[in-house]
């Protein structure tokens, strides 16, 4: 209503005013308070969590506040190559995208990069080549070293030997999915110091003259190597799209979007353990532990207890948090019909902590015990591929729908309390107002960073611009800082001829100055008195920062 009657008066003045600059000035006024942002933060509302956002985009990675602002940014000279991380140190460690003609799917990496807080890059990796490469994921350890998602090619006698029916490798090759753990050495170079292949992990009943042949439905533990899923004889026949790492029980958590399937396995045995099927604190050795969401992959279900589709970033919930231990993915609801996205939580059934109950059925549970879709319309919510879910200290759930760009965080009733778009497309940085649909602005995951995190100690964290051009801010009133002003601001004086003067208790440590359209103009630093001489006659607005404070103040230049 308010909006309808802002529209009617600005007809009326612009028929009475038309010639004038204040009709101009009237209306940009107006329009920003009312407008509705299609990039950038959407809603920012008093539930949300106070934090700072990790994503990349191109070649860049931004940490943004709750209001889009910018709080870091680093640049790489490649694209990701998928995921990235903020390290406790606060450097930042991510993946990026080579070429590699031999083996090119989704996801394919095959580079890891390691930046300062600064920006400088400290180390670099490449594992790509033309029978092995890196893709989609790396994980940080506690250690220090890193785990590193991988395949490595296995040739057509090499996939047939190994029980693969030939008639279904379309390209005369099969990946073996990898993990290696990596301990960094010197800038560009590293100690391969832990291995786990999933080729050591197979099963078959297809041909009794060939490796691994058995009982399927017997072997739970071990892979079906002719379970082709959605892959229709690709090589790419597993994409593992996620791994994580959960420290508590040294177990790696592992995503199969062709496959549909969750996978835990040990990370506790050696290299020539992880390679047998016994050995480590479970005592399977590098077999799995644990498997859910499809039980047709494993002669114990039909297409009707399928529960996963195209699943992605399974993860345990950490102590400390609402549900920890439990699993927490986004199931994507790829191939199904209809086609529509879901968060769950799901417990594994446990013997003992990290020893997975055994089943003479399906692996359980039956059902997750949380499952969140579109409470409206359930296909409203839905990314084909990429996306996440992470649950946050205040009990809330960040929720990326990776294939829009587009960040939404719940509280615990489902409501929506924060939301933001991506405004970075495949051509460039959107403007605030252009419609993101079609602009390629897919994001593969993002995390949030509570303002305590330990990389944040002792670091300037000043906000800065939005990513997206000519930003509006008028609708996010809370700032992920707090939103504390500054201690006893004046400018002074206002209206000016020439220039003004800043006093506050806090200390300025820069200030800007945009057009009434949010167009920045200037950016000075640590400063107190500003001149103004050689702008326009107008209104402008001036955003003053005193490090984790910030004020607006509108200001008249005569």
């Amino acid at each position: 209503m308010v909006f309808c009657l802002l529209t009617i008066f600005e007809h009326l003045i612009m028929s009475y005013m038309k010639s004038t600059g204040l009709l101009f000035i009237i209306l940009i006024l107006a329009i920003p308070a009312y407008g509705q942002n299609t990039v950038g933060a959407l809603n920012n509302n008093e539930g949300s969590y106070n934090a700072y956002t990790l994503f990349t985009a191109q070649t860049e990675t931004y940490l943004i506040n709750n209001c889009g602002q910018v709080i870091n940014q680093w640049s790489s000279s490649f694209p990701p190559g998928n995921a990235v991380y903020l390290l406790e140190n606060g450097n930042l460690l991510r993946a990026a995208k080579i070429d590699n003609p031999d083996i090119n799917f989704g996801g394919r990496g095959g580079r890891i990069e390691l930046f300062d807080w600064d920006g400088n890059l400290i180390w670099e990796y490449t594992y790509s080549t033309n029978l092995v490469s890196h893709h989609h994921d790396v994980f940080p350890m506690p250690n220090g070293n890193i785990l590193m998602l991988a395949v490595s090619t296995m040739t057509l006698a090499e996939a047939t030997q190994a029980g693969r029916d030939p008639a279904t490798l379309a390209e005369n090759k099969l990946y073996n999915e990898q993990i290696l753990e990596l301990e960094p050495v010197g800038t560009n170079d590293a100690n391969i110091v832990w291995e786990w292949n999933i080729k050591d992990h197979l099963i078959q009943d297809f041909d009794n003259s060939k490796d691994n042949f058995g009982i399927i439905n017997e072997n739970p533990q071990l892979l079906d190597i002719n379970f082709l899923g959605t892959s229709n004889g690709n090589p790419n026949w597993m994409h593992i799209n996620s791994m994580q790492y959960y420290e508590k029980l040294d177990q790696i958590v592992l995503s199969s979007r062709q496959l549909n399937e969750v996978y835990i396995i040990d990370h506790s045995t050696t290299t020539a353990q992880a390679s047998s099927s016994s050995g480590g604190t479970y005592g399977k050795g590098g077999d799995l532990l644990y498997r859910w969401g499809n039980p047709t992959a494993y002669n114990r279900g039909t297409t009707d207890d399928q529960q996963l589709f195209g699943q992605h970033y399974p993860y345990f919930i950490p102590d400390g948090l609402n549900d920890a231990g439990k699993l927490l993915l986004f199931n994507n609801g790829f191939t199904r019909t209809p086609e529509f996205s879901e968060v769950f939580i799901l417990q594994p059934p446990t013997d003992a902590p990290g020893f997975y109950s055994t089943p003479t059925t399906a692996y359980g549970p039956s059902s997750p015990e949380y499952i969140y879709t579109d409470p409206r319309n359930q296909t409203n919510f839905f990314s084909p591929f990429l996306s996440n879910a992470q649950r946050l200290p205040n009990g809330n759930t960040l929720i990326i729908e990776g294939a829009s760009g587009y960040f939404f965080e719940i509280d615990p009733s489902n409501n929506k309390v924060w939301e933001y778009v991506n405004p970075v497309g495949a051509f460039g940085i959107l403007t605030q107002g252009e419609s993101p649909a079609g602009e390629a602005n897919t994001t593969f995951r993002a995390i949030k960073y509570g303002t305590d995190y330990q990389a944040f100690v002792g670091r300037d964290l000043t906000p800065g611009d939005p990513i997206e051009l000519n930003p509006n801010l008028n609708n996010c009133t809370i700032l992920s800082t707090g939103n504390q002003e500054i201690t006893e601001l004046k400018v002074f004086p206002n209206p000016t001829a020439n220039g003004i003067t800043i006093e506050s208790l806090d200390p300025i440590s820069k200030v800007e100055i945009y057009s009434i359209d949010g167009k920045k103009l200037k950016t000075l630093r640590e400063t107190s008195n500003i001149d103004l001489r050689n702008f326009s006659s107008g209104l402008y607005n001036l955003k003053l920062f005193s490090y984790d404070k910030t004020a607006h103040r509108k200001i008249v230049k005569l």
